[in-house]
């Protein structure tokens, strides 16, 4: 079992996603070149932003994929942004329709985060209680929309132009909040397996939240499995 990572973050998500399949599939051990791929392997690649990761991103991975002839899967994660999951997830399946890019036996897989990565690292209930008191603006945020109740996915943009810029500012307001730091280049303690693991509970408990976190845990159980 091979895969191919391709993800939108230049920093943020090339991070992440590593401890969490390390946590999560422990036998996919990561490889630092596209060709070294033998079995249970897998490489990540940045795409650069959206939407370089179409038009410069795909096109070069397929052409990896092609040249090596050992990935199962083609998995690709990018931010939903101002769209719907299913337009940004219409854009990658178009692109690659129009472009006449070919797969072969490779399957492609498509998580959008939704609407980045930082709405998904919201629903950890344990470094945020809304409950606790707070100071602005965090307690201006959570007067907005409490994301330790309701789901992080359906949080507004508030007063920022768009729902990316909130929902990082959101989530360093509870990192500052508990006299610690995230960053895009820096996510601290988000890499740790326990905000993994309270992610998971959180949809356990909730299961009508983080739907597109789901669905890649989802994934990742299912590769576990194939092992």
């Amino acid at each position: 079992m091979n895969l191919y990572f391709l993800v939108e973050g230049r920093s943020t998500e090339k991070k992440l996603y590593p401890k969490w399949l390390q946590y999560i599939v422990p036998k996919l051990q990561r490889v630092k070149l596209y060709t070294q791929v033998i079995q249970n392997n897998y490489f990540i690649l940045s795409g650069n932003g959206y939407p370089k990761i179409l038009s410069e991103g795909i096109p070069t991975v397929i052409d990896h994929i092609q040249e090596v002839g050992r990935y199962n899967y083609l998995v690709i994660c990018l931010d939903a942004d101002e769209d719907t999951i299913a337009e940004r997830k219409d854009d990658v399946e178009q692109f690659i329709i129009d472009k006449k890019l070919d797969l072969g036996n490779t399957q492609l897989k498509i998580f959008i985060q939704n609407r980045c990565i930082e709405t998904w690292l919201l629903g950890n209930n344990k470094v945020f209680d809304s409950r606790q008191p707070r100071q602005s603006p965090l307690s201006d945020y959570a007067q907005y929309y409490d994301v330790s109740q309701n789901d992080p996915e359906k949080l507004g943009s508030y007063n920022r132009r768009n729902h990316a810029d909130f929902h990082y500012a959101y989530l360093q307001a509870i990192f500052q909040a508990k006299n610690t730091t995230y960053t895009k280049h820096f996510p601290g303690e988000a890499q740790d397996q326990y905000y993994l693991e309270q992610l998971i509970k959180r949809t356990q408990q909730q299961n009508s939240h983080l739907k597109s976190f789901q669905e890649f845990i989802n994934f990742c159980s299912l590769i576990k499995n194939s092992i």
